[in-house]
């Protein structure tokens, strides 16, 4: 291997799987050394503040031009995870959907119609992304607005960087583009969406017993992107996927979804909710199971239980109360699941960070969510 960088490197071999490394983090996208940093989120909130500082501070309106599509540039990388060549080549009035608040990436030289993807980004995003193409004055050449030297980018991308006082290396393109994807999968996105937003092939779906439409991984990264921009809710403990089979009974209904990862969560409501919400075979939705109903059991082998929803995952957090333990488990296709006990509970279970154990909960205990 060539002399070790720093920051995260991005190792893939030519059909874009990660080539390996000293730790592989759960979305197999990008091979991370233990020795890799990265911008978190707060500090990407701080280099978008320096590029908007930036942006205004010359008395010059063509600098001030020139510096909105840098702004500009950096905005798409920063919340589509695109690459550098993708938004450079993109053209503001065809490939950026401002109703359906999304940005068609991959329309690269030399690439095919279908190697394109349609990325979301938030309302509140998109509406900023139209604000700054206004204030270019854009006009029906508007597939030359981003034509910026890529050399010239790099620079300025590492000049705000060391401004903030980072290593300007963390500030680059591409390190903004691999810091995107750990903060979606961090954030509980679906890996296979994550893989899916940039650019990568989603074997995970093929594995599903249900299809998944490009439509479908839109509408769950819509609402990932507006949730997260609106930083009210948590994604733990959340499934998304589509109902796979419907058992209805004289009452209740027993509803099966089949998630984006390929798990299958069941669940049990009453059949006034299954008409009143719609719900059908093929329907799209979130199953939800608050952390009290979440049960945790360290053993080898699979447990004879009766709880319907049963994963295997790795314990990657524990939080200590004085009455009450959080424990914070991820199961195979990075979703988190949160199990809330008593620390008397805590004691009696003896799991620590990084042990593997079963997670369980009964089918009453999970709540439907349709957007």
């Amino acid at each position: 291997m060539p002399g070790k960088k720093k920051g995260i490197t991005e190792s893939e071999d030519r059909n874009g799987r990660p080539a390996g490394s000293d730790l592989v983090n759960p979305a197999r996208i990008y091979a991370v050394s233990q020795e890799s940093r990265f911008l978190d989120s707060t500090q990407l909130a701080r280099l978008e503040e320096a590029f908007r500082l930036w942006s205004e501070a010359s008395s010059r309106t063509d600098v001030r031009a020139s510096r909105k599509r840098i702004l500009l540039i950096f905005l798409l990388i920063r919340y589509t995870g695109a690459r550098l060549n993708e938004v450079l080549a993109l053209d503001l009035l065809r490939d950026i959907d401002a109703s359906e608040c999304s940005v068609r990436l991959g329309r690269v030289k030399g690439t095919e119609e279908g190697s394109q993807r349609r990325v979301q980004v938030s309302s509140e995003l998109m509406s900023e992304i139209r604000t700054v193409a206004d204030d270019l004055n854009l006009s029906e050449e508007s597939d030359s607005w981003l034509k910026v030297d890529a050399g010239h980018v790099r620079r300025k991308f590492y000049e705000r960087a060391a401004s903030c006082g980072f290593p300007q290396d963390l500030g680059s393109p591409n390190t903004v583009r691999r810091a995107r994807a750990i903060e979606l999968m961090q954030g509980n996105m679906p890996l296979p969406v994550v893989q899916r937003v940039l650019g990568h092939s989603t074997p995970n779906l093929t594995a599903s017993l249900v299809t998944f439409s490009d439509e479908d991984i839109h509408q769950v990264a819509r609402h990932f992107v507006e949730r997260e921009s609106r930083r009210k809710t948590s994604a733990r403990n959340t499934f998304f996927g589509k109902i796979s089979a419907v058992r209805k009974g004289d009452i209740q209904s027993q509803v099966q979804l089949v998630t984006v990862g390929g798990d299958v969560v069941s669940t049990v409501i009453t059949n006034n909710s299954l008409t009143r919400l719609g719900l059908k075979v093929g329907s799209l939705l979130a199953a939800e199971v608050k952390a009290p109903w979440v049960i945790l059991l360290k053993a080898q082998t699979a447990p004879s239980c009766t709880a319907e929803n049963l994963f295997r995952g790795t314990v990657t957090q524990i939080i200590r109360g004085k009455l009450t333990a959080e424990f914070v488990v991820r199961i195979h296709d990075g979703t988190e699941l949160c199990s809330v006990v008593t620390e008397e509970s805590r004691r009696k279970l003896d799991v620590k960070e990084k042990d593997d154990v079963w997670v369980m909960f009964n089918s009453f205990a999970v709540i439907l969510h349709v957007d």
